[in-house]
């Protein structure tokens, strides 16, 4: 693990355009040890074209981006970054719950290798850490939608990574599986991980968030406390729920990128 305070993720006046419209403009973002910061906004804001953008998998225009003190081009650590995608069943039926989780291993080890005793007791304990032991030889296709969006964390976990994306982690999911999401969370902080998470719900994770970050119209509207949003129901872009004791449902499931372990541009 990093040392307290280490700077995990910079990211500085990022500008995306798709499709020759701009998406970001001018985008700065920062994380550190330990540190959970929570990506908000509405529909259409930007918040998982950022992430895509700092992970690599969607290319800037202008403005820079350094993960873990390097320049995102030359990184190559990807071992050290876990990125939960929204969740897409389609793409995930056929497989169990043990084989998906122990794809988060792959970063870590040698093609076409046999799991080593690191690698099935990091796959062990991230599986019993979103609460699933008792399921880790169902298909995934049986589980239910926040039992879905576990094993997705639990894969992510298994890389043991000192930074985690988490893309709507909550979206479409019960307040059960929200308050299971945040244990695992609090643990990885204490650790001294650093948390990158998208919300439409503040919900049970809202103890655990150390600054928000709101975009709207791809561009930062509020960098600070959490607190300094109030705990009620705030609109930014039309979609938010800010109060932290609320959860909905009327953002579920836009399937999204499903990708195995760490991710690699």
């Amino acid at each position: 693990m990093l040392l307290d305070g280490s700077s995990v993720l910079a990211a500085d006046d990022l500008t995306v355009e798709l499709g020759g419209l701009p998406v970001l403009r001018g985008v700065s973002l920062s994380i550190r040890t330990g540190e959970a910061v929570a990506l908000i906004g509405g529909n259409g804001s930007g918040k998982s074209t950022l992430v895509r953008t700092i992970l690599g998998l969607l290319p800037h225009q202008r403005g820079t981006v350094r993960m873990f003190g390097s320049p995102l081009r030359s990184f190559r650590e990807w071992s050290r970054v876990g990125y939960v995608p929204q969740r897409s069943v389609a793409l995930l039926g056929g497989s169990k719950v043990k084989e998906v989780v122990a794809a988060g291993r792959l970063a870590r080890r040698r093609p076409f290798r046999p799991l080593h005793r690191d690698d099935r007791e990091a796959i062990h304990r991230a599986i019993t850490l979103v609460g699933l032991s008792e399921r880790r030889n169902a298909d995934i296709a049986d589980l239910s939608g926040g039992q879905q969006q576990r094993v997705l964390v639990a894969r992510a976990l298994a890389g043991q990574p000192d930074l985690l994306v988490l893309d709507e982690p909550t979206s479409g999911v019960d307040l059960e599986h929200q308050r299971v999401l945040a244990e695992v969370l609090a643990e990885l902080l204490s650790a001294g991980a650093a948390v990158l998470v998208v919300l439409h719900d503040v919900g049970p994770l809202g103890d655990l968030i150390d600054r928000a970050v709101v975009l709207s119209d791809g561009r930062v509207i509020h960098d600070g406390p959490l607190g300094d949003l109030g705990r009620h129901h705030r609109r930014f872009g039309g979609h938010e729920h800010l109060d932290h004791g609320r959860t909905s449902d009327d953002h579920g499931g836009t399937a999204g990128s499903w990708l195995g372990g760490a991710v690699e541009p």
